[in-house]
């Protein structure tokens, strides 16, 4: 059956990308240096795929993939035949582990001009990362492999995104001297308690089945089913009048082909006892409080716990500790494309700090151990408010020009798609109708029998509930600091 055009829906015109194809090659053209098959595009009926190419960096972000992904994602969007889009790394080991730091760090070594290169680099990715997060197209990201840093920009704002067996996702970037970018002031404020705050302060990692748990992920499959996932994708065929909704819920359904059910042998790992520590320690706003929590934490179960965050907090910058603390408490109010707005001032200033070149050098070209300005948590005062220059807003410095005029509060195609986050499960309780069991198969009908919800259901309430007189639900607040 011939491909049919497609005439979009009011809502998804809206939603297409305001700037021309013959001005985004302009603005994306390639540059002296650029390689040339860094990344690969293919397309297969209603197909186009994209697969980063650079698997012995582990598929590193840099400009030139970039200027390449940009243009061909806004020509898609306003292809009447291009139906899905897959994200993909090339190799087993990576997805995307993160963007080229190294090369950013050289530059900023090169001084004034060298620091406004790589300000550039970010408005280039952040422009690529909007784009993603306001798509007018089904973008599916197979998160196969180490996913982090630039590589969670490419696949967290996503609708669908696909973890496997093999996936390691984390914010490593207070590891490093900087901060939590490519949109984490939008989606780490929006997990579940105080699971993000905890993710961007340590970096911790996530791997396999646990990034679904958390929500990260969508979806979890054996990466040995992801070439047959493709080419079941390749023959979907949607309805001209089909909206986004109705589009990923056939996508959603299609995944569901491919379930061959969770691995037994890893068990969620944010729940329980040490969830109820995290949420704890890291609801407060100030370093020093979540130490003083951290060190207060007696529990047999979460003691040891509580001893390696303390040490990993004192090996991170304590600047990019700092600024990521504060980003969690305010980016909860951003919009998206404010998000990626501040994230640019906030990614200027750290090109012209210390840490950043600091960390990348010491951690990954000299191997040795980074000398953080100021050196440690203990040399920071409150008074010194050292976040605070992060966050002023640089009138000199040239806003990112975003790619759509789309913008909002809250992802807008959650609902159904992975596990349900904690204020569903809340919304649910509140309504004082169901009993457990019943919000259980609420649930677990919402997402089309996906495996693991009952598990995340039933923990949420047995951690966050106890029953009423009636046995029903009742939810157990906590004080928030946040």
């Amino acid at each position: 059956m011939p491909l049919r055009a497609k005439m979009l829906s009011q809502q998804q015109q809206q939603q297409q990308a305001q700037i021309s194809t013959q001005a985004a090659a302009e603005l994306f053209k390639p540059i002296e240096g650029d390689e040339p098959e860094d990344v690969i595009f293919d397309s297969l009926y209603g197909l186009r795929t994209i697969a980063l190419n650079r698997p012995k960096k582990l598929n590193a972000l840099n400009g030139s993939m970039i200027r390449k992904i940009t243009p061909r994602l806004l020509e898609w969007s306003k292809s009447g035949i291009a139906n899905v889009i897959v994200m993909k790394g090339a190799g087993e080991k990576a997805f995307c582990a993160g963007g080229d730091v190294a090369a950013l760090a050289k530059l900023n070594t090169q001084g004034e001009e060298g620091q406004h290169k790589s300000t550039e680099y970010f408005a280039l990715e952040y422009q690529l990362d909007h784009l993603i997060a306001t798509y007018n197209k089904p973008y599916i990201a197979f998160m196969d492999g180490i996913t982090m840093g630039g590589g969670v920009g490419l696949s967290i704002h996503a609708p669908l995104r696909i973890a496997t067996e093999r996936t390691v996702f984390a914010m490593p970037e207070t590891t490093i001297g900087f901060f939590p970018d490519v949109g984490a002031s939008f989606f780490l404020p929006r997990m579940s308690g105080s699971v993000g705050t905890y993710l961007a302060l340590t970096s911790a990692r996530l791997t396999g089945a646990n990034v679904f748990y958390s929500g990260v992920a969508t979806h979890y499959l054996h990466s040995t089913s992801l070439p047959a996932l493709e080419s079941r994708l390749a023959e979907l065929r949607f309805k001209d009048y089909d909206t986004m909704e109705t589009r990923l819920s056939v996508i959603n359904a299609t995944i569901g082909e491919f379930r061959t059910g969770l691995p037994y042998d890893q068990p969620q790992l944010l729940q329980g006892e040490l969830r109820k520590a995290i949420d704890r320690c890291f609801r407060h706003n100030t370093l020093s409080e979540i130490l003083a929590a951290l060190h207060a934490e007696k529990s047999p179960a979460t003691r040891q716990w509580a001893q390696d965050t303390i040490k990993t907090l004192h090996e991170r910058s304590p600047t990019a500790v700092h600024v990521a603390l504060r980003q969690m408490r305010i980016g909860s109010k951003w919009s998206i494309s404010k998000t990626f707005q501040r994230e640019h001032q906030i990614a200027a200033k750290f090109m012209k700090h210390p840490d950043f070149t600091e960390g990348v050098t010491a951690l990954l070209i000299e191997k040795r151990e980074p000398k953080w300005q100021p050196a440690s948590i203990e040399d920071t005062k409150p008074e010194d408010n050292i976040a605070e220059p992060f966050f002023e807003i640089n009138r000199d410095l040239k806003p990112v020009e975003l790619l759509t005029d789309v913008d909002y509060h809250e992802y807008p195609y959650a609902a159904g798609l992975g596990v349900p986050s904690e204020k569903e499960v809340e919304a649910q309780v509140m309504q004082g109708v169901m009993t457990g069991p019943q919000i259980k198969r609420h649930f677990i009908k919402q997402s089309n029998g996906l495996e693991g919800v009952d598990a995340v259901v039933g923990e949420i309430l047995e951690r966050k509930t106890i029953p009423n007189e009636e046995g029903r639900p009742t939810w157990v607040y906590q004080e928030e600091k946040k």
